[in-house]
């Protein structure tokens, strides 16, 4: 099992990570939580991992923390929810306001969600509250104010690059164009215009 990783960043394209550890280079994916965290490029990089083998594949994950890898293994216990389901909810919604939806029961918000029908919201629901109630004691309700921005020309690659981490992530192309050609992307990195478009894809 490999638990941890600390090395040298690589590469950064969502939601794949390379990152050098003594000459070795491992490949993971991580949520856009993770990702609005991360280092610049050639910087040092310390991530929890969850690591998962299957008859076709092995992946790894990467955390920024303990407690996001914690609610990823407890999604993927879901019926139904496999990794990369888990990491697109990740990526969509704040740890911490998934957590008070799930304790609160308010399947409205995780429908809204990629990939999160109304099955799965209570299957979330049901099999997850009693799992996160020690989250839950230590979590204030988190508020859905979401940030707006003015409309402005997107660089071509930087916006292929958005696009295409959008719909690994399970929202339909033609969402995620429309999300990111509503967020001013002069000043801002591939990260953080995914990171405004998924708050304004979930309003």
């Amino acid at each position: 099992m490999i638990g941890q990783l600390r090395g040298v960043l690589l590469k950064k394209k969502p939601p794949d990570l390379l990152i050098d550890v003594r000459d070795v280079a491992y490949e993971l994916q991580a949520s856009m939580q993770t990702f609005y965290r991360l280092p610049n490029i050639a910087e040092q990089v310390v991530l929890y991992t969850h690591f998962v083998v299957r008859e076709d594949a092995q992946q790894l994950y990467g955390f920024v923390d303990e407690s996001e890898r914690a609610l990823f293994r407890t999604l993927i216990k879901v019926n139904g929810v496999g990794p990369k389901l888990a990491l697109t909810i990740l990526s969509s919604i704040d740890p911490n306001e998934f957590v008070y939806c799930v304790m609160e029961q308010n399947s409205a918000r995780l429908i809204t969600l990629p990939g999160v029908g109304k099955k799965t919201a209570e299957r979330l629901i049901i099999e997850m509250r009693d799992r996160l109630t020690d989250w839950h004691t230590e979590l204030p309700p988190v508020s859905t104010e979401f940030v707006t921005n003015t409309t402005a020309s997107l660089p071509h690659k930087r916006l292929q690059d958005a696009i295409s981490a959008l719909v690994t992530l399970g929202y339909k192309p033609q969402e995620a164009s429309r999300a990111l050609n509503q967020v001013d992307a002069e000043n801002h990195t591939v990260e953080e215009m995914i990171r405004l478009a998924l708050k304004r894809m979930s309003q």
